[in-house]
């Protein structure tokens, strides 16, 4: 782990020196007369320890930062903070977070994979007794049934790597974030029968990318391409983001107090998803499509010989 320490740190001081001069000459506020403490951690510290608690094998952040920071990393951070200090400065490192996530989004390459998953903030039973999220947070339907919080949109390439991120209530539509998700994105995406909507097809296809989605029941069958049926049936990648995300790096739990919290312990998971290096990757469709098509060529000749 000190190994991913030393690196991460690297990383994330790099872009916290860009990030400070643009913080310096472009936000308006209270830059520059908020008075520092001589023993406050760098940002780059503090994100650095957002960032390696979501890569931990611990499921508790409290647990995690009194029991491995300062027992056994002490010597990485002289100056770390106290846990309730550093609980009370976590809002700041939202911005920053956001601005890191979109530096490390992942390469534009004509092939995508969008699904949502559910981002539950309490047990069904004390939905109406939770007041934390009260106003915030909603009621929705997942394949897993009714849950009160929040969605996580994603848009991934074939290595694995975020393209786009959008966190929703939980009673909006998949379909109605599509659209702002994918205004720079061109070419073919997969997704499930929940974005299935005649008007988004022909709105992406009017831009230049075609989605790909299955049919219900109670639809027509309508001929696909061999390189798209083969695309979506790579789909369940993105599942096994999700399943990554929320089984090993700790995305969701009932455990918030702060609806800030929430959204910097969301998407510092994202950003430490981003460092990790054995990303869900999927073969090129072309080299899947050459390999049917050899397939069928053979067949075809076999039959008419």
């Amino acid at each position: 782990m000190k190994k991913d320490i030393n690196a991460i740190y690297f990383l994330v001081d790099e872009f916290c020196k860009i990030y400070l001069q643009w913080q310096k000459h472009r936000l308006v506020g209270e830059v520059g007369k908020t008075r520092l403490r001589d023993n406050l951690m760098s940002l780059s510290e503090m994100l650095t320890v957002m960032i390696i608690y979501h890569t931990s094998p611990c499921r508790e952040f409290k647990f995690f930062y009194l029991h491995c920071l300062e027992v056994r990393h002490k010597d990485k951070f002289p100056k770390l903070l106290s846990y309730n200090r550093f609980v009370e400065l976590i809002p700041r490192l939202l911005i920053p977070l956001v601005c890191l996530l979109h530096c490390l989004s992942g390469k534009k390459e004509g092939i995508y994979f969008i699904d949502s998953t559910k981002m539950q903030i309490c047990h069904n039973k004390r939905t109406n007794s939770n007041r934390v999220f009260k106003g915030l947070a909603k009621i929705g339907k997942s394949s897993y049934g009714w849950f009160m919080g929040f969605k996580l949109h994603l848009i991934i390439n074939t290595k694995g790597q975020i393209i786009a991120a959008k966190i929703t209530q939980g009673n909006v539509d998949d379909r109605d974030v599509v659209r702002d998700m994918t205004e720079n994105l061109s070419g073919k995406m997969a997704g499930d029968k929940g974005y299935i909507s005649k008007s988004l097809f022909d709105d992406l296809f009017r831009r230049g990318l075609k989605i790909i989605t299955g049919i219900k029941t109670n639809m027509k069958n309508y001929l696909f391409l061999l390189q798209e049926k083969i695309l979506l049936r790579k789909r369940s990648v993105i599942e096994s983001v999700f399943n990554i995300m929320k089984n090993h790096m700790n995305l969701e739990h009932t455990r918030h107090r702060s609806p800030i919290n929430f959204l910097v312990n969301a998407i510092s998971c994202l950003v430490a998803y981003q460092f990790k290096t054995n990303k869900p990757t999927i073969k090129n469709t072309k080299d899947y499509n050459d390999k049917a098509s050899n397939f069928f060529t053979e067949k075809l000749l076999g039959f008419v010989g």
